[in-house]
């Protein structure tokens, strides 16, 4: 096996950073659910305790709470000395100094904990924790370790995945159950204190173990450990400042990044992120710059010598988007010389998470009428309102019937989105079930709509399938639901080009074959596709009903 092929199969940084987190965030979800219990019982308390001591204190348990520890430290330290510079929204600075405190108030944690369970041969009791919790300097120690590690974990969790399929569906009962359960740990934790001072009789006596020597040596371990990460960080910043002294002067100059309005000079190893922020340019970067999302996408022109090859998460974002060739992540491009700089993303005009953050795969059917133009040439404004009324409705009702949404109707289009609630080929499938079905209704009104209006009525349809992002758009109080991305252009082009080949359906090869229909519908042709920069594999269907009549197996 060769070690290209070992090293893709391995998980990348990102990868790990994320699993790392999620096995602290669980250590931390338990922790809070623990002193939960404290609102039943100090016995309650103690006995769930046990339980989860004992999963933890074991050899497996170990090994992965405190190897992720370490390893999400590890990795913290390699993102602080990959930057290369501190400038960054505050938020960012925020989640950044909180999670560099994070190890100042675990040491005495540890220390009261598993150092009292490995020197004392036992964990100490529910009640003796909590007693020593009621002192107020432990008790702000002891709440401010709490909400920093809880708020730290669901946000890189939210970070994480927020794009995921359900996310979003959620999200409001996962954020009361994140707010609501450092809530009940803190009315625990009083209970069991109110429970205490009213029996300081069943309180058990300290440990036989717990000697002066054992006091001592607790105390200067808690104050090494605090000391050792305080001094771990100024030296990774001191050797991180000696590098960048050490490149610059053997690298010679800055390099230039020339921006659409303006150019600037950075020191080499910046990314473009990096020089954005140093330089007090306006650019968009909702992941906070982890190659999560692409919204800091930029285009770059210049040598190839001086634009280094992606790396394995940014390889992976770019793929995901379907980013054209010159286009890279701004988080992670590291320009080794002089380069043109331009963002695709300007603040205020992408999405903001909360409106346009869900991303998933979806089939997009658009539906048009023809000869709309010499119709409403001769026609009455209310006579076309009322023909529109009644094309909408049968187009809409096709739509729903199959398991699909028409959210737009532009004009005489109507696009509909099919897998909000099924996977691809299910909405696949129910897209070309639609197109049957809008065909068989707009048939049976055919004959009316001659007589009425004095031509024939006639439509096509496009259809494509992938990755949109779903949401509201619009401005200010006049939003709507809808889909954004090339899967949804891509339809519309399609649709248009039914005109062309004088076919009622014109669908991707993907989707067909996505639908399971593709073996039945011959060849495919190869179209340039505006606005794509390769050609599309499409299908052509002359009278969909024909071939879908009946409702197609799931």
């Amino acid at each position: 096996m060769s070690l290209a092929l070992i090293r893709s199969r391995l998980p990348s940084l990102r990868q790990v950073r994320w699993g790392s987190g999620l096995v602290l965030w669980c250590y931390v979800a338990l922790h809070l659910g623990n002193h939960a219990t404290g609102l039943v019982s100090l016995q309650v308390a103690d006995a769930l305790l046990e339980v989860i001591s004992s999963g933890w204190h074991s050899v497996p348990g170990t090994v992965l709470l405190y190897g992720a520890l370490l390893t999400h430290l590890a990795l913290a330290g390699v993102a602080l000395w990959q930057r290369r510079s501190l400038r960054m929204p505050w938020v960012e600075g925020v989640r950044l100094a909180l999670g560099l405190c994070l190890p100042l108030l675990l040491a005495g944690h540890f220390v009261a904990t598993r150092w009292a369970f490995e020197s004392m041969g036992a964990s100490p009791p529910y009640g003796r924790m909590v007693n020593g919790l009621a002192r107020p300097e432990n008790l702000v120690l002891q709440s401010l370790l709490l909400i920093t590690a809880w708020w730290h974990g669901c946000l890189g969790l939210h970070m994480a995945m927020r794009g995921r399929p359900g996310w979003r569906r959620w999200q409001p009962a996962l954020l009361t159950g994140a707010v609501l359960l450092p809530v009940l740990a803190a009315l625990g934790l009083l209970s069991m204190a109110r429970e205490i001072a009213w029996e300081v009789s069943a309180l058990p006596p300290p440990p036989s173990g717990r000697t002066a020597q054992t006091v001592a040596a607790s105390a200067w371990l808690e104050d090494a450990l605090r000391w050792g990460w305080v001094v771990a960080v100024g030296a990774l910043l001191a050797l991180r400042w000696a590098w960048r002294t050490f490149r610059r002067c053997r690298g010679g100059g800055p390099i230039t990044l020339r921006y659409p309005d303006r150019a600037v000079q950075v020191p080499r190893g910046f990314t473009v992120l990096e020089a954005s922020r140093s330089h007090g340019i306006a650019h968009l970067a909702l992941c906070g710059g982890r190659a999560r999302c692409s919204t800091c996408r930029v285009r770059v022109d210049g040598p190839g010598a001086h634009v280094p090859e992606p790396g394995r998460d940014e390889r992976t974002t770019l793929a995901r988007v379907q980013a054209p060739p010159g286009v890279r992540l701004a988080c992670q491009l590291r320009p080794a010389g002089d380069v043109q700089i331009t963002p695709l993303f300007q603040p205020g005009q992408a999405p903001l998470p909360g409106r346009l953050g869900q991303e998933r795969p979806v089939a997009i059917l658009f539906v048009d009428l023809r000869r709309w133009s010499g119709l409403a040439e001769r026609q009455w404004p209310f006579d076309l309102a009322w023909m529109l009324d009644q094309y909408f409705a049968r187009v809409g009702a096709a739509v729903q019937e199959t398991g699909g949404m028409a959210n737009q109707f532009i004009g005489d289009s109507v696009m509909a989105i099919f897998g909000l609630e099924t996977d691809l080929p299910t909405a696949c499938r129910q897209a070309v079930q639609a197109a049957a079905l809008i065909e068989q209704r707009m048939d049976a009104w055919s004959e009316t709509f001659r007589t009425q209006f004095g031509q024939a009525l006639d439509f096509g349809m496009g259809l494509h399938a992938g990755r949109v992002a779903l949401g509201q758009v619009g401005y200010e109080d006049t939003t709507t639901f809808s889909a954004v991305g090339e899967v949804v252009n891509t339809a519309s082009r399609l649709q248009d080009h039914s005109k062309v080949v004088g076919a009622r359906l014109v669908l991707s090869l993907d989707a067909a074959r996505l639908a399971g229909v593709a073996d039945a519908l011959g060849m495919p042709e190869e179209v340039q596709v505006r606005g794509r920069s390769q050609p599309l594999q499409v299908l052509h269907v002359k009278q969909p009903s024909q071939l879908w009549g009946a409702p197609l197996g799931a």
